[in-house]
């Protein structure tokens, strides 16, 4: 396994060891979704609000990590994703009156297929070469809306106001359903790692020629894993415009995309829902509490993105030597 698979694969251990096995996680994410269930009826409109955003871009974080994950690749252009399965959204919602029972999975749809159309044509892409390629769809994506601005409504953007619930207050159902799609998909990918399939391409990415000697292409698995991961995107992207309730070219730009890798890196690269949402709340919750540092906004932000990775590289050495030192006193 190269020295980049050891990276990847190292603080998934790391974080393993700290929870105390799979027991201690599966109380944890339950004990999560309990306390998340109770929390918006605690908290005011403004809150809402932004854990609606929080937990939507948790999902993003999800994306680019289960690329990661089993892909063994980075990605900073998965802003173009998400925007594809916002506009499906928006435009379904403004122009056809469709709510986000419809449109979500066309949503899905349409991001698992656009990251397939992408992944065929850069299948031989490796490493820094393939970043560079999703860097290109990033940079295309604002561009690209204002050119169809009869159909996404160009710079102004347009709102997603359609409720799923009728007469149900919309503050709720935009907190709650963008927790929901969360946790569904921390549990699809819970799934996909029991199964024979994630098995199977997590074997592609580490030992590309046993994977091959069982009938698995590393081309095909790195194909299959685009589509996920575009596919999750997409649904971040759903749920950004669901929660936040307006779409515009502006929120899916470069910097967009870099943030989502911030979130996973941040994250670990992590595919539980404590770690999502570690990932979502350095995206949406930091720089809230962050807004009236004025120009130590950047300084600040960069601070606590060292902190985090540093509190992640030690803490498992911390943890060991504490282990021994227990052990050397008993």
């Amino acid at each position: 396994m190269s020295n980049h698979q050891d990276a990847i694969e190292q603080p998934s251990s790391m974080f393993h060891r700290i929870s105390g096995g799979p027991a201690s996680s599966m109380a944890l994410n339950y004990g999560l979704v309990v306390l998340l269930c109770i929390l918006p009826f605690l908290v005011g409109g403004s809150w809402r609000f932004s854990l609606g955003i929080c937990f939507a871009n948790s999902i993003g974080v999800l994306a680019v990590s289960v690329l990661v994950r089993y892909g063994g690749e980075v990605s900073i252009g998965h802003a173009f994703f998400a925007a594809i399965g916002a506009y499906a959204v928006a435009i379904l919602d403004t122009r056809y009156g469709l709510s986000l029972v419809a449109s979500l999975p066309l949503a899905l749809l349409l991001g698992v297929i656009s990251g397939v159309g992408f992944a065929w044509p850069s299948r031989k892409l490796s490493g820094i070469y393939l970043a560079v390629s999703t860097m290109a769809l990033a940079l295309a994506v604002p561009e690209m809306i204002n050119n169809a601005d009869e159909l996404t409504g160009g710079y102004e953007g347009l709102y997603v106001s359609k409720p799923v619930l009728p007469g149900v207050d919309m503050g709720f159902q935009r907190y709650f359903f963008s927790l929901l799609v969360l946790i569904a998909v921390v549990y699809a990918l819970s799934r996909l790692r029991q199964s024979r399939q994630g098995l199977t391409l997590l074997l592609s990415k580490a030992h590309p020629a046993a994977a091959d000697a069982f009938g698995t292409r590393r081309d095909w698995a790195r194909i299959v894993v685009m589509g996920i991961s575009g596919g999750i995107a997409a649904l971040c992207g759903a749920m950004l415009g669901f929660s936040g309730s307006t779409v515009s070219p502006s929120g899916f730009t470069l910097w967009s995309s870099i943030f989502l890798l911030v979130g996973s890196v941040v994250s670990f690269y992590g595919l539980t829902l404590a770690r999502a949402l570690i990932g979502g709340a350095f995206l949406t919750l930091i720089p809230q509490y962050l807004s009236a540092s004025g120009a130590w906004i950047p300084v600040l932000y960069g601070l606590a993105l060292l902190a985090v990775i540093l509190f992640g590289h030690y803490l498992p050495r911390i943890k060991d030597r504490m282990a021994s030192s227990k052990g050397e006193v008993s």
